[in-house]
C-alpha cells in the first residue's frame, strides 16, 4: 500500500515538472522595441543600464523578453520608417531615446505604449497632458531642462574658469532649443552668450568655431542635442584646437575627450525606464503612470582634456565630481 502511494506521488510530481517545463517553453516572450535617433556607440551606457534594470526585475533576454533595436544613426529621414517597422511588427512596448524618436513613435501609433527616457519638457512638447496624468499611450522620465540645469552648467564652467566672460553656444539644426532660460542664467552670472548659427554638417561646425574665434569666445557650451551628440568627436576636437574650455550637456562628450559635463544621468533614467516597462507589461496603462523627474545628476571632468588646454581645475570642483577621467 505504501509503495503504491509513493509511486503515485512520484508520478504526480513528475507530471507537474513536465507541465511546468512545457508552460515555460510556451510562455509568451514580451517584445520591446527600442527606437533611437543616434547610434549604438553613443547610447551604449544607456542600453546597458536598461538591460540591467530589466534583468533585476526578472527578465531574461531570449527567455521571457526580446529587444528589437532601431537606430537612425543621426538621420531624421530614417525615423518614420524605423518607427513604422516597430509598429508593424507589433512589439508590446516602444522605448525611445531622443526627443525626435519619441515624437516619431507617437505619430506612428496611438495604441502601443511608448516610454521616453530624457524628454526635456514633455508637457510643452505635447507628449503628455500633464506630468501627473499623462493620458494617451506615452509616459516616461523627464530630463529636466530649463533655467535650473542650464544655470548650473554655466555656473560650473565659470567656477572652473573664473575669467570666462564670453561663452559660445552650439545650436544644431535639430535642437529646437529655447535660448530664453540659457540667457537668463547667463545674465545672472555676468556672462555674454554667443549663439552659433544652426549646425548640421561637419563643415558647418568648422564654420561655427571659426566664428567663435573671431568673436573672441573664451568658453563653450554644447547642449546635448541630436546632431551635437552625433558629431561629438568633431566638436571635442574643434574645442581643443581652439583651446576653449567647454561644458557639455552629457557625459558622452567627455568620454570622447571633452572637458566636462553636467546633467541628468541617462544611464539612471534608462534603468528606471525598465521599471516603467515592467509595470506596463504587467497591465498598467501609460495614461495612469506619472512622468518622473531625474533624481541623479552627474558632474564628469576630464583632467587629460584640461591639461591639453593648460587649465588647472580647482580642487574643490574636482572633489564634487562624480567621475574624474585621468
Amino acid at each position: 500500500m505504501n509503495r503504491k502511494i509513493i509511486i503515485c506521488l512520484l508520478t504526480t510530481a513528475l507530471l507537474s515538472i513536465v507541465s511546468l517545463a512545457e508552460a515555460q517553453q510556451t510562455a509568451k516572450v514580451q517584445r520591446i522595441g527600442f527606437l533611437a535617433f543616434g547610434s549604438p556607440s553613443g547610447a551604449s551606457s544607456s542600453i546597458e543600464a536598461f538591460r540591467k534594470g530589466l534583468s533585476e526585475l526578472g527578465y531574461v533576454e531570449g527567455r521571457n523578453i526580446a529587444i528589437e533595436y532601431r537606430w537612425a544613426e543621426g538621420s531624421h529621414d530614417r525615423l518614420p520608417r524605423l518607427a513604422g517597422e516597430l509598429v508593424r511588427s507589433k512589439v508590446d512596448i516602444i522605448v525611445t531615446s531622443g526627443m525626435s524618436s519619441v515624437l516619431e513613435a507617437k505619430k506612428a501609433t496611438r495604441m502601443i505604449p511608448i516610454i521616453f527616457a530624457g524628454a526635456p519638457d514633455p508637457v510643452a512638447w505635447k507628449l503628455v497632458a500633464s506630468l501627473a496624468r499623462p493620458g494617451g499611450n506615452v509616459t516616461g522620465l523627464s530630463e529636466l531642462a530649463g533655467r535650473e540645469v542650464e544655470g548650473k552648467r554655466l555656473e560650473v564652467l565659470k567656477e572652473a574658469v573664473p575669467k570666462v566672460s564670453r561663452v559660445a553656444v552650439i545650436l544644431d539644426s535639430t535642437s529646437r532649443m529655447d535660448p530664453g532660460p540659457l540667457h537668463a542664467a547667463a545674465q545672472a552670472l555676468g556672462l555674454t552668450l554667443l549663439l552659433s548659427d544652426e549646425t548640421a554638417t561637419p563643415d558647418e561646425f568648422r564654420i561655427a568655431f571659426a566664428t567663435m574665434t573671431r568673436e573672441r569666445a573664451d568658453g563653450l557650451y554644447a547642449p546635448q542635442t541630436p546632431i551635437n551628440v552625433r558629431h561629438r568627436s568633431l566638436v571635442v576636437e574643434l574645442a581643443a584646437r581652439s583651446r576653449l574650455p567647454a561644458m557639455y550637456g552629457s557625459s558622452e562628450f567627455v568620454e570622447s575627450g571633452g572637458l566636462m559635463s553636467y546633467g541628468a544621468s541617462f544611464p539612471d533614467l534608462f534603468r528606471r525606464a525598465a521599471v516603467y516597462a515592467d509595470r506596463i507589461l504587467k497591465g498598467a496603462k501609460p495614461a495612469d503612470i506619472p512622468v518622473e523627474q531625474p533624481t541623479k545628476f552627474d558632474l564628469v571632468i576630464n583632467l587629460k582634456a584640461a591639461k591639453a588646454i593648460g587649465l588647472t581645475v580647482p580642487p574643490n570642483l574636482l572633489a564634487r565630481a562624480d567621475k574624474v577621467i585621468k
